[in-house]
């Protein structure tokens, strides 16, 4: 494979993952109201504050990954968000996505796959990581622990915050 092929491919594979989590920050900012409500009616304790978190981290994950810059954390924050997504709504629909009325975890195991992956080979050489030197020191081994990172910062969020009703 030639290189500007491969580096063809990390660009579209990150930038598509940037625009999903800007498009879902900027739903939930837009949203806020409705967003709140529905962090709450899951069984998220301080609503507000998940609603901040999640609107934000969502914003910079997906301008970290399009824009190739600290890679590895921001495939570390994707992780993180999709395991409390798949934890608290997707995984007792089952796989599909088009299970109803709930959707299936297919489309958040997709995801977290595609970010590990970019942990794991790197944001490419057409990357801000690689234009400020930094790549080589974040991806294979170590961004594969910075992205499982994100489950440790997953477990903690639904340790602290999360509260399913017992019906």
């Amino acid at each position: 494979m030639s290189p500007d092929a491969l580096n063809a491919g990390l660009l579209t594979l990150r930038v598509v993952l940037g625009i999903v989590f800007i498009a879902h920050g900027v739903k939930h900012f837009i949203n806020r109201e409705k967003t709140i409500n529905w962090t709450a009616s899951i069984g998220f304790k301080s609503p507000g504050v998940q609603w901040a978190f999640m609107t934000f981290a969502e914003i910079g994950i997906g301008v970290g990954l399009a824009a190739g810059l600290l890679t590895s954390f921001a495939a570390a924050g994707l992780v993180s968000m999709m395991f409390v997504a798949f934890w608290t709504v997707h995984r007792a629909a089952g796989f599909f996505v088009s299970a109803r009325p709930d959707e299936g975890y297919e489309y958040v195991l997709v995801l977290v796959a595609a970010a590990f992956a970019l942990a794991v080979i790197g944001p490419g050489e057409w990357s801000l990581d690689e234009s400020l030197d930094i790549a080589a020191s974040l991806d294979a081994g170590v961004g594969a622990l910075i992205a499982a990172g994100g489950l440790v910062a997953a477990v903690l969020q639904l340790a602290t915050f999360y509260r399913p009703s017992k019906v």
